[in-house]
């Protein structure tokens, strides 16, 4: 069955959670260290495919990221910090405190970065606390309701669509300069480049919210592709004789660390700096600061993508003054994204009682003190990118010392970092001790992996929804995910919605090939459409820029399909975007 009950979730996650090895469960009603009125503020800076060495604090040589330098000298760092290997994965656990795959999350498409309903997010827990919470840049967790970051805790929302601006489910034609965005649902044109643009607005939420605890989460799209920046930025490194993408990846980082210097000097003219928590990090490894032996990896094996080093260990800093989280310190303890919710719910006096099992461990210790007995720990990473998880795939097994790579490569990172000699032969206990625990691992987080998460249809929040091809499911490789495949005439791509009809009765469904706010032809003279028991049928011109059925809907989850059939060509595709709206 695809979709089981609650009550058998509920159950299974509970059970799964029990499984795991070396992970800590968090206290249920983590208590603040401080008064309620003197509650620290947070702010969480994560850009996107910045990879531990792009940063010249780590030796990178060529960039300079002088006001992230600064900010790792006055923060408390993690050396050995590890993500996913790729976007929404990481996001995933990076805000609801648990491995990725337990949450429905373990591709950046084809409706598997969608968020399942039921998961509960930091920004959640935040405003619980009594916290003003927002986000401002890259969310990549579901475009749709319920799973859009104004539906998952965040009170003020500017983000681009999809998992990247030019993507499908983004304003059709954004391209970083002057583009539109999504407002609290609603696109808007802003004037400026997208990194300036979150850093102001989430400027802008700090300052009217400063009298109280706020929660300000920025994610950055930049620098994930494509690679564009304004000519200033990327031109002295074009002038360095570095080469296109990579000029254009660092001018990007520049941007960046030119808004993290305003942000940081804004707390400061603020008087906010002392009592805010201020973390930085990447979501996973560099994505185009190394190509073989071109760039620099601060020695790893890899990027993006990898289950080496290279794919996940990113750089992550912390710093509160007002509690000694600064001064530049290191931690080479492992750590991990999902250890941030039971470290901020430590001293932010966050309520943890309704949240599922968490996997994540605080760090709070490690932060306070020089010296601390830190168990060890045996985390877990993979990279699936399909449409259902399969064991072994692109896996790494995570311990002080060790890595297991695949089930099969052991490297030793105390004594090898870049992941060079292969000792599973010469430690057969300590390969087979890992896969053990993979196993169990893997046992506890697949108990939901025949679950798709659907899209509610119908519902009076959100009447009526516009779908996107971003999150079809389907057994191609790919999706139309990005605007560049809408514009490509050769494509003929399909696959379903999950969705859930959330009222019995009459809706109305619209079909287009362009998004609404670009119209053009369907490009077909026979369009179909199937909603559970539901199938109809019409002729149409190619010319149309639409067609509409009404149907008569009960509601339930199933699934959703469409076909654009063009017999002069002989192509057969889905419509890349259709609305449903409840008539009555």
């Amino acid at each position: 069955m695809r979709y089981s009950s609650t009550r058998k979730f509920v159950l299974n996650s509970i059970a799964a959670a029990l499984l795991i090895v070396g992970v800590s469960q968090s206290p249920l009603r983590a208590q603040p260290e401080t008064p309620q009125q003197a509650l620290p503020n947070v702010v969480l800076l994560m850009t996107d495919d910045q990879g531990y060495g792009d940063l010249s604090i780590y030796g990178n040589p060529e960039l300079k990221t002088p006001n992230l330098d600064e900010l790792a000298r006055a923060s408390v760092q993690f050396t050995n910090f590890h993500s996913d290997p790729t976007c929404s994965e990481t996001r995933a656990a990076l805000l609801t405190g648990r491995y990725a795959s337990r949450t429905g999350v373990w591709h950046t498409i084809m409706g598997r970065s969608i968020l399942r309903r039921d998961e509960t997010t930091l920004a959640n827990l935040m405003e619980n606390a009594g916290y003003a919470t927002g986000i401002f840049g890259k969310w990549h967790l579901g475009d749709n309701f319920p799973y859009r970051p104004q539906d998952r805790g965040f009170q003020r929302v500017v983000v681009h669509g999809g998992g990247g601006v030019g993507q499908t489910p983004d304003y059709f034609g954004n391209d970083y300069f002057d583009d539109h965005y999504f407002d609290s649902g609603e696109a808007r044109e802003f004037t400026g480049y997208c990194t300036d643009i979150w850093f102001a607005e989430g400027m802008k939420f700090i300052r009217e919210n400063k009298e109280r605890p706020f929660f300000c989460y920025l994610p950055t799209n930049a620098p994930h592709g494509p690679f564009l920046v304004a000519d200033s930025y990327k031109q002295p490194y074009l002038d360095m004789g570095i080469e296109e993408p990579r000029a254009s990846f660092y001018g990007m980082i520049a941007n960046i660390d030119e808004n993290i210097g305003k942000l940081t000097q804004f707390l400061e003219d603020e008087g906010l700096a002392e009592n805010t928590i201020l973390i930085f990090m990447s979501d996973n490894g560099t994505a185009a600061g190394f190509r073989g032996s071109d760039g620099f990896n601060a020695g790893m094996r890899a990027k993006k993508g990898s289950p080496y080093d290279g794919g996940h260990r990113v750089p992550c800093f912390v710093r509160w003054p007002a509690k000694g989280w600064e001064g530049g310190r290191t931690r080479n303890e492992l750590a991990a994204h999902f250890d941030l919710i039971p470290t901020l719910a430590e001293v932010c006096g966050l309520d943890l009682s309704e949240t599922l099992p968490l996997d994540g461990k605080s760090l709070v210790p490690l932060l306070s003190e020089q010296e601390v007995n830190w168990p060890e720990r045996t985390l877990f990473v993979h990279s699936q990118r399909v449409p259902q998880p399969q064991k072994w795939r692109n896996c790494a097994v995570l311990t002080q010392r060790w890595r297991l790579v695949n089930g099969k490569e052991l490297y030793d990172t105390d004594k090898d970092p870049g992941q060079k000699q292969n000792l599973a032969e010469q430690h057969p206990e300590v390969v087979q001790s890992l896969r053990e625990k993979y196993e169990t691992w893997w046992e506890s987080i697949s108990t939901r992996f025949d679950e798709l998460v659907p899209i509610d249809l119908g519902h009076p929040v959100a009447n009526p929804t516009t779908l996107t091809a971003h999150d079809w499911h389907t057994d191609d490789p790919l999706t139309p995910w990005n605007q560049s495949h809408i514009k490509d005439k050769k494509l003929a791509w399909n696959g379903f919605w999950a969705v859930r009809v959330a009222e019995d009765g009459v809706h109305r469904i619209t079909l287009r090939r362009w998004p609404e706010t670009h119209p053009g032809p369907l490009e077909a003279d026979l369009v179909r459409i199937r909603i559970g028991e539901v199938e109809q049928k019409r002729e149409t011109n190619r010319a149309d820029t639409l067609v509409s059925f009404t149907a008569i809907l009960a509601a339930g989850e199933t699934e959703l399909q469409t076909w654009l059939i063009d017999s002069e060509s002989g192509l057969v595709r889905g419509a890349y975007f259709v609305d449903v709206e409840k008539l009555d």
